[in-house]
């Protein structure tokens, strides 16, 4: 019996031996002809129902394979299905079919087979984005996805464009996009709000999330639109989503590259904008002194003069002879002059970026590692920037199931910039203005031309020449980001993978603002050359405690040292599970679920140091008046800031689709932030998304309309996405602020605290719900392709001020106070015009639309707001909306009649600061949005061999700018003044065929100091608004590919010359832009244009 059981066991045992010899096992990987993993693609043993479907890595395993099989069948929808021999390690590459367009969506969570995909999205590869010799590549992707819109408000390193995705989508918010590079958030280290980019100020450096990113590292973006795409990062996606996908290394490839970027900037030229020459801009200073502006008792003790000073301070000092005749020479001298303040102040200089990068990789381990440098000398003068960057993106295979995916990335900034104080706006008389401004752009734009580049006139009663202040005068920024992060993936069972990734991101900027002791900023502080001076300088201190006192200096010596930094430490940690799994071929399941956890630590310092001894070893020399007026205003020498953020959510994600012709999905999302009120209802917030698509070429019908119609989807979701507010919003508790209340002397000071703000444990997130239509359709084998969306949102619950009764203690709150709605369509079409074995050319268009009306809006506004930089709104009207004073005409003297807020038309009496919601809406005129209402681009592509010729086109319509605020009732001689002042009025009865006011005569302003009023009012007329419509010549470019028969003795792999010209020139503007930049915001401070420039880049791989 015991023989009879081991017989039937050594049986059992031979037989699974030989059972187990019968099969084998293969694994492989699966790209496209980039070489990019081919994710979900399908693997069957030929002849068999035995399959797998490769992972997020293109990677699959199969360990039932029979003995006897010879091939494998692999197919994905959008390439032509690929047959290979059976083989422990086998690679596939699979080739595009031209029936169909599909490929992978990249989410920073996920990679999804877009056949499954079901939201509003565009992918870009980086190549086709980057605009060479720009290296923040975010400028790039103007025009490139319908709907998005990046308007270069400031071409300055370091500061970011205005992107919007789908337009505004809030009011007080910033309305930016969410920025994701490889699955990990970005935030800023100092956060500035849309509206701000624009402000010309120092902190607007550090705006850009990116700026320390190397374009030559970026593999590709996804920009994520509609809530279906945006839903799974919930309340950071309202404003939608773009996702950087970076390079990594590749298995069997081992590669060297080198670019080198040399760029070339042209200087601008006055025959470009609308600026008077010297010749009349000297026939205006006569008419001012005619008027009693420029004679020598007026001038002498100015605190601005030009020309007109400098001859009169030689008179006095016996240097220029006192007749008519000398002074006639020295003017005519002056008249004749036409200084090229563009030529003075900008430099032809080459900025040139060299980026090295090593790739390399087998079956167990890729890498990819980079590192590149940018030396720029600076456009204009005290404008220059070097970079560093360096980065490592390292893949290890541990197991056949355990993967591990470690990135670190680093980058330094050196940069010099021009010194500046923050702009102010005066809401009193009208004016936004800027102290000490010595912006180059806006220098050589506002600067009389009849100035001498090499002579000291007066500026805030002080010497002053631009370029000597250049020197004395400037900005050191030093800018540090690093970030770690680490991704293990874990594969218990086939279908299922296990995830968890850490981040840890550090940023760190040192700003230095250096006011030497010889700067004009300097000196003013202590000019005091005659008693009218004196008295009449209001950066002089006068001791209140002093009956007595006269004004006195509280800087003897030395200059101001301003130190203003930044940090930022934040983590992340996610937790996720994905599976994915196909059932008889037919029905497919996709399931995704995790949570995460965030920390944002900030922290900043501002310090100001009066009375550093530049010229004297760095030693401090300051008065103690300096502390004592500061205590008597209440500023401050110093300030600490801390800022501390916390979320936790949870999300999940399915999908299911019938052979991939029929699919829904749906996304649910719970997350909490320390950000908002203390209920639960306030703090935590669901959010989700419910969407379906039909791939109708999936069908067997669809086959008689082939290859007419070459492939067809439609689309369709709705969702609940939300937004945390505007930073500076948070009432999870209540603020309290230490203070120094103000006392009338400094002997009497005291510290206190004050509730800033009360606990408001309602007030919870801006939340957005949105439904999106969308088809894609291909025709003739897809040589027409074209996709098409249309959305509508509304906007609720968006935070805002409120102005209560004061019951509680606190008057004006924030509150879910207002409500919008918009709605757009996309269009996007490309076409392959003409394609055969040696020449193609296709063609890209671009359109979209987009509309937004505030609808609620319980909170008010003043009448300076609306009608000043990028404006604001009312009920009824878009987010962005820019107001004006109705112009009337001129009076009988040139003055300017306005219609104020009263309604009344007047030439002197405004109030800047009324915020009655009925005048305003009464008497203010409505001139557009400030955001462009359609846009898009044009593009060709012309390939000839190795020839390659790009002509990319952008358009803009629907906006209105306000042009430049350059009219006032006392003008200087350092002024310049636009070429319109020359059909001015100047005699009685011209005010019936101009619309240019008079030059006031000192009398008059004597007679009515009020008139300063109407000319502010004038600025923000309606005869001072433009259409901000354009049509733009992007970029030119030709490149050539060497073919490796040519390069082979040089061993190299490849090699390519690229010549491409950017920002060339405006092909439609309006007129009354008089070549101010429709897009660009003069403001001074560190802003300047995006440059018109020319790039030679070089490429070799080894």
């Amino acid at each position: 019996m015991v023989k009879k059981i081991l017989l039937s066991l050594i049986g059992v045992l031979v037989f699974a031996a030989g059972a187990f010899a019968q099969a084998k096992q293969v694994r492989g990987s699966v790209v496209d002809e980039n070489g990019a993993a081919v994710i979900g693609a399908s693997v069957i043993v030929k002849g068999t129902t035995i399959g797998v479907s490769t992972d997020q890595q293109g990677f699959f395993v199969m360990n039932n394979v029979p003995a006897k099989s010879e091939e494998l069948q692999i197919s994905y929808l959008g390439y032509k299905t690929a047959t290979v021999a059976v083989a422990p390690e086998v690679k596939v590459t699979l080739e595009p079919d031209s029936q169909t367009v599909e490929t992978v969506v990249v989410t920073g969570m996920t990679k999804t087979d877009k056949r499954l995909f079901t939201g509003a999205s565009d992918q870009l590869v980086a190549d086709d984005v980057k605009l060479s010799g720009l290296a923040d590549i975010s400028r790039g992707l103007e025009g490139r996805s319908a709907g998005v819109s990046v308007q270069n408000v400031s071409g300055t390193f370091g500061t970011a464009p205005k992107i919007r995705v789908r337009g505004a989508t809030s009011i007080h918010g910033s309305s930016k996009p969410l920025w994701v590079v490889d699955g990990v958030i970005m935030e800023d280290v100092a956060d500035i709000s849309a509206e701000d980019l624009s402000s010309g100020d120092a902190t607007t450096l550090i705006s850009s999330a990116i700026a320390g990113l190397n374009a030559d590292d970026i593999e590709s973006f996804s920009i994520l639109k509609d809530g279906s795409a945006t839903s799974i990062y919930g309340a950071r996606a309202m404003a939608g989503v773009i996702v950087v996908t970076t390079k990594k290394g590749r298995a069997g490839e081992s590669r060297i590259s080198y670019t080198g970027d040399y760029t070339f900037r042209m200087t601008p030229r006055y025959a470009d904008f609308n600026i008077m020459n010297s010749q009349d801009q000297m026939s205006v200073y006569q008419e001012m002194a005619a008027k009693g502006w420029l004679n020598n008792s007026t001038i002498a003790n100015a605190s601005s003069s030009g020309v007109y000073g400098k001859m009169w301070e030689l008179v006095n000092t016996g240097k220029l002879e006192n007749t008519e005749a000398a002074r006639n020479r020295y003017l005519r001298k002056a008249e004749y002059r036409n200084t090229d303040w563009f030529k003075e102040l900008f430099r032809s200089s080459l900025m040139h970026t060299h980026s090295i990068s090593l790739s390399s990789g087998t079956e167990k381990s890729q890498y990819y590692a980079s590192m590149s440098a940018m030396f720029d000398p600076g456009w204009t003068k005290a404008s220059e920037v070097e970079r560093y960057t360096a980065n490592l993106n390292a893949t290890y295979n541990i197991f056949d199931n355990l993967t591990l995916n470690l990135i670190s990335s680093g980058s330094y900034r050196k940069q010099t910039a021009p010194g500046t104080l923050a702009a102010t706006t005066d809401v009193v008389f009208g004016e936004v203005k800027r102290d000490f401004d010595i912006n180059p752009y806006s220098y050589a734009m506002n600067s009389s031309r009849t100035l001498d580049p090499d002579e000291f006139y007066t500026r805030n009663y002080a010497p002053f020449n631009i370029l000597d202040e250049l020197g004395k005068n400037y900005i050191d920024l030093n800018v540090v980001d690093t970030k770690f992060q680490a991704e293990l993936r874990y594969k218990p069972v086939t279908g299922l993978e296990l995830s968890a990734l850490a981040a840890i991101k550090y940023s760190a900027t040192t700003q230095e603002h250096n006011i030497t002791d010889y700067s004009n900023q300097a000196r003013a502080y202590r000019a005091m050359a005659t008693t009218v001076i004196r008295d009449n300088n209001p950066f002089l201190y006068t001791d209140p405690d002093n009956a007595y006192a006269v004004p006195i200096s509280i800087l003897p010596k030395g200059g101001i040292y301003e130190r203003t930094d930044n940090k930022m430490l934040s983590y992340d940690f996610r937790a996720s599970a994905t599976y994915n799994k196909t059932f008889n071929n037919t029905h497919i399941i996709s399931l995704y679920g995790g949570m995460s956890v965030n920390k944002i630590d900030r922290h900043n310092t501002w310090f100001r140091g009066w009375g550093l001894q530049y010229d004297m070893g760095m030693e401090p020399y300051y008065d103690y008046l300096a502390f004592k007026q500061g205590m008597e205003s209440g500023s401050k020498y110093y300030t600490i800031g801390d800022s501390f953020y916390r979320e936790v959510a949870f999300f999940f994600n399915g999908t299911y689709s019938y052979k991939g012709r029929y699919t829904i999905n749906g996304t649910y999302r719970y997350e909490g932030t320390n950000k908002m009120g203390k209920s639960r209802k306030a703090r935590w917030l669901p959010t989700w998304n419910i969407s379906g698509a039909w791939n109708v070429h999936e069908e067997k019908f669809f086959s008689h309309v082939q290859p007419a119609l070459s492939h067809l989807s439609l689309k369709a979701s709705y969702s609940l996405t939300a937004d945390r507010g505007p930073s500076y919003v948070t009432n999870s508790l209540a603020v309290i602020k230490a203070s120094t209340p103000w006392r009338p002397t400094s002997g009497d000071t005291e510290t206190g605290l004050k509730v800033s703000s009360l606990e408001n444990a309602q007030l919870t997130y801006e939340k957005k719900h949105e439904l999106n239509l969308g088809l894609d359709v291909g025709f003739v084998n897809n040589r027409i392709n074209l996709a098409f969306d249309w959305y509508k949102r509304n906007n609720f619950d968006l935070i805002g001020t409120v102005t209560t009764q004061g019951i509680g203690g606190e008057i004006s709150k924030y509150g879910n106070v207002a409500e919008m709605k918009s709605n757009g369509v996309e269009i996007s079409l490309s076409t392959k015009n003409v394609q055969t074995k040696n020449f193609s050319w296709t063609t890209n268009f671009i359109y979209s639309h987009i509309h937004n009306e505030v609808t609620k809006l319980e909170t008010s506004t003043r009448a300076m707001t609306l009608v000043s930089g990028t404006g604001f709104t009312m009920e009824g009207y878009p987010a962005r909306s820019l107001f004006s004073f109705q112009f009337a005409g001129l009076n009988e003297v040139g003055l300017p009649v306005v219609v104020n807020t009263e309604g009344k038309l007047s030439s002197s009496s405004f109030n800047f600061q009324d915020s009655n919601e009925n005048n305003l809406k009464t008497n203010l005129v409505y001139s557009g949005p400030v955001d462009p209402t359609d846009l898009g681009s044009f593009g060709n592509t012309f390939q000839y061999k190795g020839w390659r010729l790009n002509v990319f086109m952008t358009y803009s319509f629907g906006n209105v700018v306000r042009l430049n605020p350059v009219f006032s009732s006392i003008y200087s001689d350092l002024n310049a003044m636009p070429r319109e002042f020359k059909n001015r009025w100047m005699v009685s009865g011209d005010e019936a065929v101009t619309n240019i006011p008079a030059i006031a005569s000192k009398r008059q302003r004597q007679l009515n100091s009020s008139i300063s009023y109407g000319y502010s009012a004038y600025n923000y007329s309606t005869a001072r608004i433009a259409k901000g419509d354009f049509i733009r010549m992007k970029e030119i470019s030709l490149s050539y590919d060497f073919p490796k028969r040519l390069i082979s003795k040089l061993r190299f792999s490849s090699l390519s010359l690229k010549l491409q010209a950017t920002n060339l020139f405006l092909i439609y503007a309006d007129k009354k832009l008089n070549g101010q930049d429709p897009e660009f915001y003069n403001t001074g401070g560190v802003a300047a244009p995006v440059p018109r420039q020319f790039t030679l880049t070089i490429r070799i791989g080894l």
